[in-house]
């Protein structure tokens, strides 16, 4: 399917780089050429463009696969030639997939994309490219959008493979995505180019290979301009989903908090989102755990958004796979990786013998002062965050530490001891936060004070206390990180 002369292919390509802004004068591009119509096509028209019309550097990218030995040596002979009748530099390196694919447990396509990708971009650093082109051009555009399709994939997969985008501080560039394989196989007739064939393009054992050779010639009956509408869809689709996208990230920025390694955000303004944005939410918060991100279906991300809906349990855990966890507590929801929770039983002594000091407590993620003032002279303590104690009663010295199974005080105000849990549970403090609350002590280990929660009936301060110690507790935004 033929649309471009091949006299006008360079105009074109220019074109289109100017449009989308692909490169710039000066840009050193790697350029993977595998040895076929497609790849050497590119390393010529970009060749021709370098010379005539904008100085640009090139640098030819080859990678020998270890799949079909004799024939791989030929095809990285071949790229060598061209590359040095074009007075390229050339780069090359051997790869053995089989071997890989043992040790990664990866598939062949996949083992042989992550090791050519791997080579282009050391290529790219090596000589400090700012851009890696590829060959993909219209039909293989179409092809993955069909892929994409029969695997069920949304808006981003449907987008397909984009113009440009940038990885590892590096653009890929496809400078022929608008074109077709017809165009590229004509352009090198024209102009008498030699190419080499891939003989595994020829087996339909591969997926990518069937979608070409079986599925598209199918389809192709009920509509004969198939690939265009594909690539047309897939352009459509990529516009769509970065809109989407920069509005999910909006929203992100509008309704979550990042507490305790945890991204939380209120229930109820979740709720007000559109379905689309609930998904899309909960994707991008998955995409940001150091989880297994492949496994975040979307029967998973609608698991949590269908809990999310539900009026009752109050609280809820859910395992998502992969280390990743959903929770609600409360009207508060939150997703997070159990992995990187916070540290573990922690123990600090607290010298409150001078007239002031402070202690920095990067588990709880925050900090306790304290100093030393008379009942006549002190502030008297203003909310859950602050309080003070009569020097003279407390058993010195303190300590403040994590929480532990078991414990329990005597909260002032109330008869008897209570389980910290059940203050806790009383008080709506969500589970993700219990963990890293401090907890003060005296010498014989009884609570005197959970900063933020409740205090104890020890050591409080009469009419007849001389010497007080003031304490106040300033949190943080992340506790559990150093």
């Amino acid at each position: 399917m033929g649309t471009t002369k091949p006299t006008g292919v360079v105009q074109e390509v220019l074109a289109l780089a100017r449009d989308h802004s692909l490169w710039s004068p000066g840009d050193r591009i790697v350029v993977a050429v595998s040895g076929g119509p497609d790849s050497v096509a590119l390393l010529h028209i970009l060749h021709e463009i370098s010379v005539i019309h904008m100085p640009l550097q090139l640098i030819c990218a080859h990678v020998h696969h270890g799949f079909r030995p004799e024939e791989s040596d030929a095809e990285a002979e071949e790229v060598r030639s061209i590359a040095r009748k074009l007075e390229i530099p050339f780069e090359m390196i051997r790869v053995d997939v089989p071997v890989y694919m043992k040790e990664s447990g990866k598939g062949p396509q996949e083992a042989a994309r992550e090791l050519r990708y791997s080579f282009l971009h050391d290529t790219a650093a090596k000589w400090g490219a700012q851009r890696i082109a590829m060959a993909h051009h219209g039909d293989d555009q179409a092809e993955t959008v069909l892929l994409h399709l029969l695997r069920g994939s949304g808006p981003a997969g449907l987008a397909g493979m984009r113009l440009a985008r940038t990885e590892k501080n590096v653009q890929l560039i496809r400078p022929l995505l608008r074109m077709y394989k017809a165009d590229l196989i004509e352009f090198c007739r024209f102009y008498s180019l030699s190419y080499v064939t891939d003989s595994t393009n020829l087996t339909s054992k591969y997926r990518r290979n069937a979608i070409r050779m079986d599925v598209l010639p199918f389809l192709g009956q009920y509509n004969e301009q198939l690939t265009p509408s594909l690539n047309r869809l897939a352009e459509t689709m990529a516009e769509e989903n970065d809109f989407m996208e920069a509005s999910t990230l909006s929203v992100y920025e509008e309704l979550v908090r990042l507490d305790n390694g945890r991204y939380m955000f209120s229930i109820a303004s979740y709720r007000k989102l559109p379905v689309a944005l609930q998904r899309r939410l909960i994707k991008l918060i998955l995409n940001y755990l150091p989880s297994d991100s492949d496994n975040f279906d979307f029967r998973k991300i609608e698991t949590v958004r269908l809990r999310l809906l539900q009026e009752q349990p109050s609280t809820w855990s859910l395992d998502l796979g992969g280390g990743a966890v959903g929770v609600r507590e409360y009207d508060q929801a939150g997703l997070f990786d159990r992995t990187q929770g916070p540290m573990g039983e922690w123990c600090y002594g607290l010298d409150v013998l001078p007239m002031s000091g402070e202690l920095e407590l990067p588990e709880a993620g925050g900090v306790l002062r304290w100093r030393r003032i008379s009942y006549s002279d002190g502030p008297y303590p203003a909310n859950e965050e602050e309080a003070w104690f009569d020097a003279d009663e407390l058993s010195l010295p303190l300590t403040i530490r994590s929480r532990l199974p078991g414990d329990a005080m005597h909260v002032m105000g109330l008869n008897g001891r209570k389980k910290v849990k059940d203050i806790f549970i009383d008080g709506k403090i969500p589970p993700s936060l219990r963990s890293v609350i401090p907890i003060v002590c005296d010498q014989s280990g009884a609570i005197l004070w959970i900063p933020g929660v409740r205090r104890s009936v020890h050591a409080a301060v009469q009419k007849h206390t001389s010497s007080v110690i003031y304490m106040s507790w300033q949190r943080r935004k992340s506790p559990g990180h150093r």
